[in-house]
């Protein structure tokens, strides 16, 4: 199958292939513009149609580049229609239809929904009609050609703004560059057609106005093209300001110039024509002026004392950026010297009454703040405080010099001499008190204006919401932390409950082989030599009779237990204090047991049952001969706990990790329970455990 064109060589021969039909497109449009000739106007008609066709040229070339072979072929399809129209006119609602065509299948040559291809299907029959009627009709007149392009852009610019929220971001950013491009034809036709009322300019208004509606397809291309898509609401946005501006100044001038006064005549065209330029420049140039003006006369105003407001913007900014808390905090403190604090601004944080200088500048050493109760509440529904305020709830905060220890607690009275005026703002979250934010100016400054105090008040406010965001993040940390803790443990568990079973499996089949079936072989080995005794001695059978009957007994009780040791029967029927006590009697040591409890499911009732008997087994092998135990089990508001004491030799847990404990942790947590060893040499050994009864049952 060598012979099959790979696919990324098709694709590169399809879109090559593309790139020359608009290359030819645009060759045919120049070679029939130079047999065609004519008068001045048809000449004017026939340049603007070259423009339409190489525009759409830089479509095809720009949808090459970009990638994109099916837009490509239709950008050129369009092209060679456009170029065609040159030679018959008659063949412009074809050139129309293209240009529908090309626009509703931007950026990738597709055209989506049932009901846009139908609007495209139409569109084309319709031109065919037109075509036809125009054919039979011998030629179709440019101003109708004209006619027909203007119609069909504003059909398609209108059906974009419908679709341009629609789809994918790519597909948006296309439609965003289409309308940005329909709308600029518009207010170019709409200037155009005011001067033609206005000054008779230009004389033929048809080739203008078609030249005009070069701007769709150029936008077409840089829509297409990848690194255009950023910045298609900007460029829509802008086209609509500057659309609007112009059309409002052109019909301005024709309702003042035409509908109140008359046409103007002579010279007083020239004037017009200049005045009109004028205003078009004026409209354009307002809003940056204006702008630029009202800045520099707010810093004419303020010194050279940045606004506050710029101040809130540009926090506002730095929040949404991924900066650390320390360097956002230090860049506020900074911001706030340079445009509320003059003679020093500082950032307290902290919980719970304490707070502590976390930025200052200039640089202080650091320092503790305690409130109380009644003044962290103040404080904490406070707006901003002056020094008046501050001298009666937060004192320590007029200390011009604090202390090494933190700030002093007396301070000097709110109006002493020399004292500049001190604002505080405090940063808070659903009524808690996260922190301070405090300024400073020097003695004889401008007091704080109310303006300013919103500023100070809408920052504590992000603040408090950045500081409360960073204690939920630690916060999530610290739980993802516990989580992976908790799962790692219950991989482990997990682990050691697979090797427990493997384990108690391979110790059943031990059991089994040892024991019981032992038992069993000589049975069947002693059956065998009582037939052959009772063949030649009927009457020695009755003695090896009496002893299959003891090897019957020996093999049951085998048997049992090894029940015993799988899930007791007795704890089936009667629950944990019998299948305890009986337990406890099996014990070689002296066993009390205490039982205060009700029945439970089945696998909480054993695994109780077993971490009983884990720990009794233990004590009955290390505790020593003269040790006694106390078994206890009790309920308790939905917690099941249960206990083990002994009074032996003891042991240090730090130093013995046996896989009985092991195992009692894993039968416990299973349940979301918890176990714990206390003992010492000497002092004797406790097992403890808990679960949780309601969670269980």
């Amino acid at each position: 199958m060598s012979w099959i064109t790979p696919p990324s060589a098709a694709r590169a021969a399809t879109t090559w292939l593309s790139t020359g039909l608009g290359v030819v497109g645009l060759g045919a449009a120049g070679a029939l513009a130079t047999r065609r000739g004519g008068d001045g106007a048809a000449g004017g008609l026939t340049g603007v149609e070259i423009a339409l066709t190489a525009s759409w040229a830089v479509v095809t070339v720009t949808a090459r580049l970009s990638r994109r072979p099916r837009f490509a072929w239709i950008a050129a399809v369009v092209c060679l229609l456009q170029a065609a129209a040159l030679g018959a006119s008659e063949l412009g609602p074809l050139a129309v239809a293209g240009w529908v065509w090309a626009l509703f299948a931007m950026p990738d040559g597709r055209v989506a929904g049932s009901a846009r291809r139908v609007f495209v299907g139409a569109t084309a029959a319709a031109a065919l009609v037109c075509s036809a009627l125009a054919a039979a009709a011998g030629q179709l007149s440019r101003p109708a050609f004209a006619a027909l392009v203007g119609v069909g852009a504003l059909g398609v610019s209108a059906r974009s703004i419908l679709d341009s929220g629609r789809g994918r971001a790519r597909g948006r950013a296309s439609a965003q560059w289409a309308q940005a491009g329909a709308l600029i034809a518009l207010a170019i036709d709409g200037v155009l057609g005011a001067s033609h009322l206005l000054l008779d300019l230009p004389v033929d208004l048809a080739p203008p106005a078609l030249a005009g509606w070069v701007a769709l397809p150029l936008a077409v291309a840089v829509g297409t093209h990848r690194r255009g898509a950023h910045l298609a609401p900007k460029a829509l946005v802008e086209s609509m300001v500057a659309a609007g501006l112009a059309v409002f100044v052109a019909a301005v001038y024709l309702v003042v110039v035409i509908g109140l006064g008359r046409s103007p005549t002579g010279a007083e065209r020239d004037v017009l024509l200049l005045s009109l330029v004028a205003a078009f420049l004026s409209a354009a140039l307002t809003v940056p002026v204006r702008a630029r003006l009202a800045d520099a006369a707010g810093r004419a105003v303020a010194g050279s004392e940045p606004s506050p407001q710029r101040l809130l913007s540009t926090f506002g900014t730095r929040m949404t950026r991924a900066v650390p808390m320390d360097e956002l905090l230090l860049q506020l403190a900074e911001l706030l010297r340079a445009t509320l604090g003059p003679a020093g601004a500082e950032i307290w944080t902290g919980s719970g009454g304490t707070l502590a200088r976390a930025v200052s500048v200039p640089d202080r050493p650091d320092a503790r703040l305690r409130l109380g109760e009644a003044e962290r509440t103040v404080v904490a529904r406070a707006r901003t405080g002056g020094n008046a305020w501050l001298s009666m709830w937060v004192p320590a905060l007029l200390d011009d010099e604090p202390g090494v220890g933190g700030p002093g607690v007396g301070g000097s009275a709110a109006g002493a001499p020399g004292r500049g005026e001190v604002r505080v703002a405090p940063v808070t979250h659903l009524g808690e008190l996260l922190g301070l934010l405090v300024v400073r100016r020097p003695p004889g400054a401008a007091p704080y204006t109310a303006e300013q105090d919103r500023v100070l008040v809408e920052l504590a406010r992000q603040v408090g919401l950045a500081l409360h965001n960073v204690s939920l993040d630690t916060a999530l940390q610290a739980s993802l932390a516990e989580l992976r803790e908790r799962n790692a443990e219950l991989t482990a568990s997990r682990v050691r409950i697979v090797a427990a079973a493997d384990a108690s499996r391979r110790r059943l089949e031990r059991d089994l082989h040892d024991g019981a079936q032992q038992h069993l072989v000589g049975l069947s080995v002693k059956l065998g030599l009582a037939s052959q005794i009772a063949a030649a001695d009927p009457a020695a059978v009755g003695g090896l009779i009496e002893d299959l009957r003891t090897d019957v007994r020996a093999a049951t009780a085998a048997l049992r237990e090894l029940a015993h040791g799988i899930y007791p029967p007795l704890l089936r029927d009667q629950g944990l204090a019998s299948a305890l006590r009986a337990a406890a009697g099996r014990s070689p040591l002296d066993c009390l047991v205490e039982v205060d409890a009700g029945r439970y499911p089945s696998d909480l009732e054993a695994a109780v049952y077993f971490c009983c008997l884990e720990a009794m087994q233990n004590a009955g092998k290390h505790a020593g001969a003269e040790a006694t135990l106390t078994v206890t089990v009790t309920e308790d508001d939905g917690t099941l706990a249960f206990s083990v004491i002994d009074d032996g030799v003891g042991f240090d847990p730090s130093a013995t990790a046996g896989h009985g404990f092991e195992n009692m942790r894993d039968r416990v947590g299973a349940f979301g329970g918890t176990v714990e060893v206390r003992s010492a040499p000497g002092a004797g050994t406790s097992v403890l455990g808990t679960l949780p009864v309601k969670e269980s049952q």
